[in-house]
C-alpha cells in the first residue's frame, strides 16, 4: 500500500486529525515521535519521587491511560463521590470499572472521549484517601524540579503495552476512539466487559509493577 494511501486509511478509520497538516505529515510525525518505554517509566518514577504527594495520581494515570485533564477530572470525581457515599454511581466494584460515560458533560467531548477505565479496588481505595487536585498544581511542581512534562507519553506507553493483552478495537474503545453509537451498539455488554476487565487489569498491573519495582530498587 502506498504511504499516502496508508495515511488516508488511518485518518479515515481512526479519526486522526491534525489541523493544518496532511495525513502523510501526521504519520511521519508519529513515526519520528516513538515513545521509549524505559524512558517513560524512568520519568514516572522521578516524578513520584520528587512529588511524593502525587505518587498515587501518577499510578492512576499509568493504569488508565487517560489524558491528563481527564485523569484530574476522574480523580476528583472519585474523591467527591466517595465522600458523599455515591461512588457506586461511577465506579462499579464488581467489574472494577470507572464508567466515565455516565458523566457525559465531563468525559464525552467532541474530539476527546473517555468511556470506561478499568481500575483495581486497591488503587481506588488509595484515591479515596487522597486530596483533590487542580489542573495546574502538578505540572508546576514538576517544572520547578527541572523535569519535562510528559503526560501525553504515558498515554502512548499505555497503548503500546496493551496489545500484549487486548485486541486493537478493544484498545481503541478504552482510549475513547470509537463513536458513542458504536460504543452502545457493540461494546456495552456486561459479559464482554467482564472478560475485558481481566485482560486489561493484567496489562495495567504489569505497568504498575515495573514502575514501583524500579523505585524500590533505586
Amino acid at each position: 500500500m502506498a504511504f499516502s494511501a496508508c495515511a488516508r486509511m488511518l485518518v479515515r478509520n481512526y479519526g486522526l486529525k491534525w489541523a493544518g497538516k496532511s495525513g502523510d505529515d501526521l504519520i511521519i510525525a508519529r513515526l519520528t515521535k516513538a515513545v521509549n518505554g524505559d524512558e517513560i517509566l524512568d520519568w514516572v518514577r522521578r516524578v513520584k519521587e520528587e512529588t511524593l504527594e502525587y505518587a498515587v495520581f501518577m499510578d492512576f494515570m499509568a493504569a488508565t491511560g487517560l489524558r491528563y485533564e481527564e485523569s484530574v477530572n476522574s480523580w476528583n470525581l472519585i474523591i467527591n463521590l466517595a465522600s458523599q457515599g455515591r461512588l457506586n454511581q461511577y465506579y462499579k466494584a464488581e467489574n472494577e470499572v470507572l464508567e466515565h460515560f455516565r458523566f457525559k458533560e465531563t468525559f464525552i467531548r467532541k474530539s476527546k472521549k473517555a468511556f470506561i477505565s478499568f481500575v483495581s479496588k486497591d488503587l481506588i481505595a488509595k484515591i479515596k484517601q487522597s486530596k483533590p487536585l487542580t489542573l495546574n498544581i502538578l505540572p508546576n511542581r514538576i517544572k520547578r524540579r527541572g523535569l519535562k512534562l510528559r503526560f501525553g507519553d504515558i498515554r502512548e506507553f499505555h497503548a503500546s503495552v496493551l496489545p500484549e493483552h487486548l485486541r486493537q478495537p478493544e484498545i481503541d474503545f478504552i482510549h475513547g476512539r470509537v463513536s458513542t453509537s458504536v460504543f452502545m451498539r457493540n461494546y456495552f455488554n456486561p459479559a464482554w466487559i467482564g472478560d475485558l476487565k481481566e485482560r486489561s487489569l493484567k496489562g495495567t498491573g504489569e505497568i504498575l509493577t515495573k514502575i514501583n519495582e524500579g523505585i524500590e530498587h533505586e
